[in-house]
This record gives C-alpha cells, structure tokens and sequence, in this order.
C-alpha cells in the first residue's frame, strides 16, 4: 500500500480532504450556520445574535524566529491574528483562549513577556483572555489561540456572497509585512555570520533597519482592522463578501471568488503599496507588486460592496478600490502597470504550510 505525503496535496487539499471526514458531526448541528471554508465557525446564538470563532497556531521557525522576534511583539501579533479573522466576518471580538507549548529552558520572563504581549494587544481590541492550556515542547515553542466574537444576522460577513459588478476594495497598504520579513531575514544572517567570525555586531545594519520602520512594524506588529468594523457599523455598510488578507491578495482573492462562485478584475497601478515597501523591494531587487499580491500577512480587509455604495466607501481614507467582481467565466485577471493582462490562476500563490 502506497502512502501519498501531505507535501503532495499541500495545505488546502488537506484542508478539504479532512472536511469530508467532519462533516457528518457538522451536519447534526443546525446551530452551526459555517464551518470550515470561512474566516471563522458561525453559530447561531439567537434571532437577533451569532458567534464566530477562529482559532491559529503559531510554530516556531515557521510562523517566527525568536532571533528577530521579541516575545511582546510575538504576543501581540498571536491576538492581532486572530482578531482579524473576527473583523473578517464584520464581527467584533470577545474573549480568547491562549494555549502554549513551551521548552522547559526557556526563561520564565521570556514566557512572561510573552503574555504581557497578548495582555497589552487584549487590551487594544477589547477582549478578554478566559483562559486555556500550557505543555512543554521538546523543540520550540507553540502558540495556539482561539478567540470568540459576536456579530449580528443582518451585519455577518461572508467569504461567498460577492456578486459580478461588485467592487473590490481592500484597507490600507500592501507589501510591507514582506519587505520587513526580507530586512529582518538579512539582519538574522548578517547577525550569524559575524557571530561566526567572532566579529562585533554591525551598527549600520540596525541604523538601515531604523529607516524602514514601519515595513518591519508590519511584520513584526500587525493590527487587525477593528475600526474598519466600526466605520462599517457606523455608516451602515454591509460588505457582501469579504475575507482578511493573510495568504496574500491573489490567493485570498482566489478564495473569495470560490467561495462567491464569480471571478474578478483587478488594477496593479491601483493597488495601495506601502511606501517603504517600494524602496525595500527596490534594495532587494525584487518587484514590489510580487509582494502585494503574494507576500502575504498584510492582515487588511478584502471585501466587496454594490456599485452602489462607492460614495460612502470613498469617505474612508484607508480604504481602496482595487477592482471589480466579474462571472465565474471570465476567471481571476490582473491589468498590470503595462496595460497587459495576467491569469491570476498561473501567479505564485500564497504561503503552503506543506509546499515542497
């Protein structure tokens, strides 16, 4: 008997393949409105109320590197995650559940600073930590985090539900979690190398991370789009999909556009790329739109609304129209700044936990 290795069928088509073994249990639950193929779980609480739930885990040496990573901005990034996933639904969070697996040498106040992280991120977004579970790992440390929030029938947000004429918006600046990932990456090797030439640290290096900040601010922070959700309330806006960007623009793009059964158009010379991601991309010699479209941990809102409501849109500052939602037919295509037209089903696509 032969055995195919999940390398083979990679993240997503285990994703499915493991959906068909649960789907039995999830079928004996009229309450549950969403399982998986979403941001979060959706379960119907009563008629005027619904909770969504997400949970994410964090790997040591495949979501961050202790080296280039202090532990507070470890634990605020752990909530900002999964805070995220809340926003994705046009919900706002409740309480979290943190659960850890930690090398028995590891420093109390390592550990310690770690939830002084989560507590302070918490804190931001107006939710509580209820509790959860502690372990010892023999290589490295596990961060797992499941987090509740609530939204309403009339304001939840789906990843299907986007309809042919719809725009295509997305919060903020793209790319910069990418460019402060390839800084970071060069400081760790930098750093290495000079450790194991007994030479003393380079201070140019840290003076040329000083320039690029904000690039390495989100990477290292990340801020889920809470007041986004708020602006949404306010102005009565009902997104008619939507999914946070964390697997990149064209791969979760490509997951609402499944999910809505329709395809989509979109503008490169429209996208919002952050400013010193230009520059970084430049130093590295590498295409800034690359990492705007498949970087990846940007932790924006990509969502779609009616034609419609484009003037109440266009109020927000933050806020972009990238594109347009086309038929399932005409498939995902991106307009670059040359006026040339791309298959956004041949680009590189998001992170593969299980890639080769």
């Amino acid at each position: 008997m032969s055995f195919k290795p999940v390398s083979g069928i990679g993240e997503f088509g285990l994703i499915d393949r493991l959906a068909k073994i649960i789907a039995p249990s999830a079928q004996q639950r009229p309450e549950l409105l969403e399982g998986i193929g979403d941001d979060c779980a959706v379960f119907q609480i009563s008629d005027s109320l619904l909770q969504v739930s997400t949970t994410d885990i964090l790997t040591e040496q495949v979501h961050f590197d202790l080296l280039t990573t202090p532990m507070h901005h470890l634990g605020s990034k752990a909530i900002s995650v999964n805070v995220s996933d809340i926003c994705a639904m046009n919900a706002l969070p409740d309480y979290a559940l943190i659960s850890i697996a930690v090398p028995p040498k590891m420093p109390v106040e390592m550990v310690e600073e770690l939830y002084r992280g989560i507590e302070h991120a918490s804190s931001l977004y107006g939710l509580a930590i209820a509790g959860g579970d502690t372990s010892s790992s023999p290589s490295g440390l596990f961060i797992s985090v499941s987090m509740a929030g609530r939204t309403t029938p009339e304001q939840l947000a789906l990843r299907k539900g986007a309809s042919p004429g719809d725009l295509i918006c997305v919060t903020g600046t793209l790319g910069g979690s990418c460019a402060g990932l390839h800084l970071l990456q060069r400081e760790k090797a930098t750093m290495i190398e000079q450790m194991r030439n007994n030479q003393p640290y380079n201070k140019e290096v840290m003076a040329e991370l000083q320039e690029y900040t904000e690039a390495i601010r989100c990477h290292l922070l990340p801020e889920a789009r809470i007041d986004i959700i708020d602006f949404f309330s306010i102005e009565q806006i009902v997104p008619t999909a939507m999914i946070d960007i964390s697997d990149g623009l064209a791969a979760d793009l490509g997951h609402l556009c499944r999910r809505s059964v329709v395809g989509a158009k979109i503008d490169e010379s429209k996208l919002p790329v952050l400013a010193e991601a230009r520059a970084v991309a430049e130093e590295f010699q590498q295409d800034v739109f690359d990492w705007a479209l498949t970087g990846g941990e940007d932790y924006q809102l990509l969502f779609t609304v009616p034609k419609s409501q484009y003037d109440l849109i266009a109020t927000h500052r933050d806020i972009t129209v990238i594109g347009e939602i086309t038929k399932k037919e005409e498939g995902l295509l991106l307009t670059d700044i040359f006026g040339m037209t791309i298959d956004m089903a041949e680009m590189k696509r998001g992170f593969d936990h299980f890639a080769e």
